[in-house]
């Protein structure tokens, strides 16, 4: 059983990995025996976690990249496929929460938020699936939202660009499913509800009334606890997945339900 959820010998990408999520899913990534390419813009940070990898035996590269430029992104994949040969996983984990209602939010905010939370998804996979399809093997992982699928009506917790993005992320993901299973790259999204992040941490984590309201209403009466993520992560990345794509699965404790 252990087999079906072992990533040996696999090359998984990680875009937003300089903290966070990302940073978290790309030590999980380690622990199950893959070999991981970090990328973010903030290179600094990129770097202290591969060595941190390298120096605990993982193979690890940091690869400095802006998920919402074209030419950042075709030359961060042709780093990693000259270093590994080959991409078999994409986590798209990089993104962004723009606080806002559509009269308050500037044109320049908008754009924002859809060139890291869609645009970046995009170009991340335009230059990662010709590879997958040349191997006949591909695991994609779009992190999208719980609020996706609900939203706040606290007019100074409006985020309606985000939630536009993230609701993108699942329509997208269901696009390529189905272009791709033929491949046999499998496309799925994961919604994710509130986990402690550097981008949560110092506006909703510290925010009392918002924190109070959000463990009334969640099922779970918390926030997601660090590493919740890893397991639905690495169930997508690996073969126990094979035959599932184009799926939403929200890790959100159950706020999605009520």
């Amino acid at each position: 059983m252990n087999e079906l959820f072992s990533l040996r010998e696999k090359v998984a990408v990680i875009t937003g990995a300089s903290s966070g999520l990302g940073a978290d899913a790309a030590k999980a990534y380690a622990l199950s025996g893959a070999k991981v390419a970090l990328l973010a813009r903030r290179k600094e940070k990129l770097d202290d976690l591969a060595n941190e990898l390298i120096n605990s035996g993982v193979d690890a590269i940091a690869v400095q990249c802006d998920v919402s430029n074209e030419k950042s992104v075709k030359e961060a994949i042709e780093t990693v496929v000259k270093h590994y040969g080959k991409i078999d996983i994409l986590l798209n984990n990089a993104g962004v929460a723009t606080k806002g209602s559509v009269e308050e939010l500037s044109v320049e905010d908008w754009d924002k938020t859809m060139n890291a939370n869609v645009k970046g998804i995009y170009l991340m996979s335009k230059y990662t699936v010709p590879h997958m399809k040349k191997n006949n093997y591909g695991k994609i992982i779009n992190i999208s939202s719980v609020n996706a699928v609900i939203a706040d009506k606290t007019p100074v917790l409006a985020r309606h660009s985000y939630n536009a993005s993230k609701a993108a992320v699942k329509g997208l993901t269901i696009g390529m499913a189905a272009s791709y299973m033929q491949n046999n790259i499998t496309v799925n999204a994961i919604g994710p509800a509130l986990f402690e992040s550097e981008m949560t941490s110092s506006t909703l984590f510290t925010n009392e009334k918002f924190m109070n309201m959000y463990t009334a209403l969640n099922p779970a009466s918390r926030a997601a606890k660090k590493g919740e993520l890893n397991g639905t992560i690495i169930y997508l990345s690996s073969d126990a997945s094979s035959y599932v794509t184009g799926q939403y699965i929200l890790v959100d404790g159950g706020m999605a339900i009520i």
